[in-house]
């Protein structure tokens, strides 16, 4: 603790010890055992004078070390040729960081918030609530023994609430059958919606927003929570393009996901999420649509999910004003009108299989602790009998469920896609905020579909908060780091939504914990050089008086915005940097929001998870599906698909409720 205390001064000084401790607490609440017992060994090691003698040639523990010498050991290992080395510094250095400008809600970052111009946004309590009614367990049930399971019965359980599980969980209830939809994380509604960054990503984001590849080297976000993802993405709406969904029956032998039949799945979920054209254009999406025209670029206004707003940039924590139509908006709301069951805390450990057919789920219940002492309970068994499994619970944990579940298909857990996000900010003569506003309100298309050995991807503007912004940006010194941070409020970020070059896979860790590996190959390094190239274009084209590409080490060109010769060979020069930046793991910068296709749908047993229509297989030789199992995520995408996922899910799963419909 020591060290980490140390650590996190020597990244951001000023208040270190109340964050070293949180750092503590996050890890232990959400690192594999594994990687917790190796943290460890870092941290140890660092303070250890035989080990930095043999590994640095001075015998100083880290905690005795001044602060520039401090800072000069950090930066020895962000650079080292040794990815382990790489991959501590930068588990740390994102976590402390993030720390250090994340707004807790209680008053411990606001000087340093204030001093870098944010503002929290305080937007109205809508006055209607989610039309949702929690099921409880009976108080019977509860008070019973802690080793006896609560046991309940349905038609269909669905283990997930997100944007695949909330609409197979309408349409089901709609339809007549009963519904029990587990989900493992809380719930919250307009009222007790989270204000705040660090409680958001505490309440509303898988593994409290800690979620990264073994290595660390890509930050991935995904929602947690009744509404999944729907609760805190940032809406924007883009159909999977039609040249992804003509490989899917060309080449995957998927039925149904070209011409009129999707068209009308489509255009039914939009209209029922209420999807439109973005009203409102902030700074940072007016400089996206800017730089793109100037350059005769696609460019326009996203389509997203919320009625007209523009004035606060919370949709990332839940809206709290009711404008987002989230799952507890739309399908979630719908499916409890219908008479479904929604739990909360409920996490699927497990599908019961019996000679080959589905017969319920398993899940561990989170039970609310004693008034009376304060003191929290131990989670319950909960076991649902129901004939139909539908698992939802996204394709980070869809696959272990499977695992647990003693399915051994060798598809299952691979093909994973990410997505992976490269970076580059601008810095303008404007005020930018990019926390304000719609939180994305422009992208363009101009580069989406594949082209001379890279792959196609969509760019965006990319609407951070403080604490998401010290993670994402780059750390060459407290002092520098500190200088941009000071600058943010005139900082334009840049995304770029690439589809896949290369995969990943999820396994289960001994502890039980899942464990995510993902490499890119030559196409994936490619797209993310020309995202890096391109981006840097549009943002010069805006007007950005600098421009940095994040990555460890950084790239950066200053006075970009001029036309002089000498500038031009100068921006000249920076693409050529950009076009050979080093994307090995821990060196470039690269982000994850979307994640799919880890067990994926096909038409060849050998080496897809699931049927062309969502079943689960039995196994490679042959056709057999396990009776009443089925996946309602992205997890069954073959593919990765370049654009936002959203709208795929939900068709997807409206395809599969036909299905299941059809079969029960």
């Amino acid at each position: 603790m020591a060290v980490l205390i140390a650590l996190a001064e020597a990244f951001v000084p000023g208040g270190a010890e109340s964050r070293g401790r949180l750092a503590g607490e996050a890890l232990l609440g959400s690192a594999d055992p594994a990687q917790l017992s190796q943290l460890r060994l870092v941290l140890r090691a660092m303070d250890s004078r035989a080990a930095n003698l043999a590994l640095t040639g001075n015998p100083t523990a880290f905690t005795s070390m001044t602060p520039d010498a401090r800072e000069r050991y950090l930066l020895g290992w962000a650079g080292s040729r040794l990815a382990q080395r790489r991959s501590a510094f930068g588990a740390f250095r994102k976590l402390l960081t993030f720390l250090a400008y994340a707004d807790g809600g209680d008053g411990a970052a606001v000087p340093r918030l204030s001093d870098i111009g944010y503002r929290p946004d305080d937007p109205p309590v809508a006055g209607e609530p989610a039309a949702i009614r929690l099921h409880t367990v009976a108080a019977a049930d509860a008070a019973g023994p802690v080793d006896a399971p609560i046991v309940l019965d349905a038609d269909v359980v669905v283990a997930g609430s997100g944007a695949g599980g909330g609409v197979v969980a309408a349409a089901l209830a709609k339809a007549g059958r009963s519904v029990v939809v587990l989900e493992a994380g809380p719930f919250s509604d307009e009222r007790t919606m989270p204000r705040a960054e660090l409680d958001a990503f505490d309440r509303h984001y898988l593994d409290h927003g800690l979620t990264t590849t073994w290595d660390g080297s890509i930050t991935m976000l995904a929602g947690t929570g009744v509404g999944g993802g729907t609760l805190i993405n940032w809406m924007t709406c883009i159909d999977a393009p039609e040249s992804v969904r003509e490989g899917w029956e060309r080449e995957h032998g998927l039925e149904g996901v070209t011409g009129d039949a999707w068209a009308g799945d489509v255009a039914a979920i939009e209209s029922e999420i209420g999807v439109a054209e973005s009203t409102h254009i902030p700074p940072k999406d007016a400089i996206l649509l800017r730089g793109a025209r100037s350059l005769g670029w696609d460019a326009a206004a996203t389509r997203r999910n919320a009625d007209a707003c523009g004035d606060c940039g919370s949709c990332g924590f839940g809206c709290r004003r009711g404008t987002k139509q989230s799952g507890i908006r739309v399908h979630l709301a719908d499916a409890s009108a219908a008479g479904a069951r929604i739990i909360a805390g409920a996490q699927v450990t497990r599908v019961l299989i019996e000679n080959g057919v589905t017969v319920g789920v398993e899940a561990d219940l989170t039970m609310a602790g004693d008034p009376a002492t304060s003191t929290p309970r131990p989670p319950r068994r909960l076991l649902v009998h129901a004939p139909v499994v539908v698992l939802a619970a996204g394709a980070l944990r869809t696959p272990a469920i499977l695992q647990r579940s003693g399915l051994e298909h060798p598809a299952i857990g691979r093909h994973l896609r990410l997505h992976p996000v490269p970076v580059i900010a601008g810095r303008f003569d404007e005020t930018v905020e990019m926390w304000r506003g719609t939180l994305q309100a422009a992208r363009s298309l101009e580069f989406s579909e594949p082209d001379a050995g890279r792959n196609g991807y969509v760019i965006e503007a990319a609407p951070g908060h403080p604490g998401l912004l010290a993670l994402a940006l780059p750390w060459e010194g407290a002092r520098e780091h500190a200088g941009i941070m000071a600058g943010v409020a005139w900082l334009s970020p840049l995304i770029a939504v690439t589809r896949d070059g290369g995969e990943g896979r999820t396994t289960l860790t001994k502890n039980g914990r899942v464990r995510i590996d993902y490499r890119l190959d030559a196409s994936g390094v490619a797209t993310l050089r020309h995202a890096l190239v391109s981006m840097a274009r549009l943002i010069r084209a805006a007007g950005a008086l600098d421009i940095v590409a994040a990555g460890t080490p950084p790239a950066w060109l200053h006075g970009s915005a001029g036309r002089s010769d000498s500038e031009a060979r100068g921006f000249a020069r920076f693409e050529e940097t950009l076009e050979a930046f080093d994307f090995a793991p821990n060196r470039g910068g690269v982000f994850s929001a979307h994640q799919m296709g880890s067990a994926r749908m096909g038409g060849d047993a050998r080496d897809a998870a699931c049927d062309p229509w969502g079943r689960v297989r039995a196994a490679t030789n042959g056709q057999a599906t396990v009776g009443g199992l089925y996946i309602g995520d992205g997890s069954v995408f073959p593919t990765g698909i370049g654009v936002n996922p959203m709208i795929t899910i939900m068709a997807m799963a409206r395809r599969l409720s036909r299905v299941i419909q059809a079969e029960t």
